[in-house]
């Protein structure tokens, strides 16, 4: 009984010692949150809402970037689930490898990744030529601009794709092989549908990826001229002042989307 009253102030010391990381924690967050916010509040408090009209070219560089993201959108999900869901089925020491070849693409800089498309896709290359030979131009064209998209967004959703297939339970796709059922099914009925809160994650990446490509379009599609080089263009020839316009553009259909598939992921998730 005696040694009650110290066993109790005990544990109030030890909780309150597990309580301060926490009251210092608040601050250093809210700071570093902050801190993160700035450029957005300095663009709001910058912005002359008054002459706040993109130009035609503004507008033009946003219905070619919005068609060609989702065009680009299509083929990487068209291709690239397939591709996830069979890296995630193989067997570790074949996963590292086919990691690696796919994380070489996510890491390699876009400004290396155009000129690496040039290189491969260019007049002067072997596809290039052949393609030129069909009537399809793959160098400052639509078809070159839907190109770089999809380089720059694909690895990002098949390795967001890849890391949901792999988190649904193999027992599941045990139970539909014991009733007979074909891969494929299992594919659409039990993968699939399990894995669609990582599909969401990985579309968004895609989009933001797609749609604010710069470095590669910049090499091998400078024309047609997308939402990212039309701002560089804007900055080249006026100034910082006239990409406020268009980067308010930029902002209110590029977010969106990726904000409300990660918030519904989320919710999903917590769900």
């Amino acid at each position: 009984m005696a040694g009650e009253p110290l066993l109790a102030l005990g544990e109030g010391a030890a909780a309150d010692h597990a309580v301060a990381p926490l009251r210092l924690a608040a601050p250093l967050g809210a700071l570093a949150l902050g801190f993160l916010l700035i450029p957005y509040v300095g663009l709001a408090l910058t912005t002359d809402w008054r002459a706040i009209a993109p130009s035609a070219g503004d507008w033009q560089a946003v219905w070619t970037s919005v068609g060609a993201t989702l065009a680009a959108l299509a083929l990487v999900v068209a291709g690239g689930t397939p591709l996830a869901w069979w890296l995630a089925s193989r067997k570790p020491r074949l996963r590292v490898l086919l990691d690696a070849l796919l994380l070489l693409t996510l890491l390699t800089p876009p400004l290396a990744m155009g000129l690496m498309l040039a290189i491969a896709y260019g007049p002067y290359s072997a596809i290039g030529s052949a393609a030129a030979k069909f009537g399809l131009e793959l160098s400052n064209t639509p078809a070159a601009f839907l190109l770089a998209q999809i380089y720059a967004s694909a690895p990002y959703y098949v390795l967001a794709a890849r890391g949901a297939f792999e988190a649904v339970p193999a027992e599941y796709q045990e139970i539909a092989r014991t009733l007979g059922r074909g891969p494929w099914y299992s594919f659409w009925h039990v993968s699939l549908p399990l894995a669609r809160l990582g599909l969401a994650t990985g579309l968004a990446l895609a989009w933001v990826r797609a749609l604010g490509e710069f470095g590669v379009a910049l090499i091998i599609a400078y024309f047609p001229q997308g939402i990212p080089v039309r701002l560089w263009v804007d900055l080249q020839d006026t100034g910082l002042s006239a990409v406020y316009p268009l980067l308010w553009v930029f902002f209110l259909i590029g977010l969106p989307l990726p904000l409300a598939l990660g918030l519904w992921a989320r919710g999903r998730h917590a769900a």
